[in-house]
């Protein structure tokens, strides 16, 4: 007797391990909002660097093990928008946080802007994957709300390095943030043109 071995069903290939751990970061980041909600910034430190570090394994294993999907796709970079959204909008409502609400609201506006040309230009067919310039601003908003948090668990007695590290870390996001805004915001008028 012989036995067919049979494909996996879709469903079974759509939540595979990649798409597991974007849905597990989906969940540390709100365990993160609450955790700063009730001021424990060491905590939420912690798991904010957890959710942010572990940002590059789901990919990296997609790509190694060709598991790459259509809801992965998706939910991937969308899971990387709650985390740091979230995170400067509930740094905004702290007083000495670093992040002001405007700052809060580019890097927002940024993101759905961002989410909308792509959604439509790759529904066109286009290419408009993600450029070094977008995955360098992830990493500076990353740093600068780490710190802002690190700042915030220390206190009173974080020192004047801490709140200066803050400050231009801050700065530094919400400039990157610009820049590669308007780096996409021109790949799509090019892409158009065509």
């Amino acid at each position: 007797m012989s036995v067919i071995s049979e494909k996996p069903a879709p469903a079974q290939k759509v939540f595979n391990v990649p798409n597991q751990l974007t849905v597990a970061r989906l969940l540390l980041s709100i365990v993160l909002f609450v955790l700063i909600a009730y001021e424990s910034y060491l905590a939420s430190l912690i798991v904010f660097v957890i959710a942010a570090s572990t940002d590059w394994l789901d990919g990296y294993w997609a790509r190694k093990y060709g598991q790459v999907t259509n809801l992965g796709r998706i939910l991937d970079p969308f899971v990387d928008k709650i985390i740091i959204c979230g995170t400067f909008i509930f740094l905004v409502s702290i007083p000495n946080s670093g992040v002001r609400a405007w700052m809060a609201v580019l890097v927002v506006g940024r993101e759905l802007l961002v989410t909308a040309l792509r959604s439509y230009l790759e529904g066109e067919g286009a290419d408009f994957s993600a450029s070094m310039s977008g995955k360098l601003k992830m990493v500076f908003q990353c740093i600068a709300a780490g710190l802002a948090l690190f700042a915030l668990h220390q206190g009173p007695l974080r020192s004047d390095t801490l709140a200066w590290a803050v400050e231009i870390s801050v700065w530094a996001a919400v400039l990157l943030t610009i820049a590669s805004g308007s780096a996409y915001i021109f790949k799509a008028i090019a892409l158009l043109r065509r």
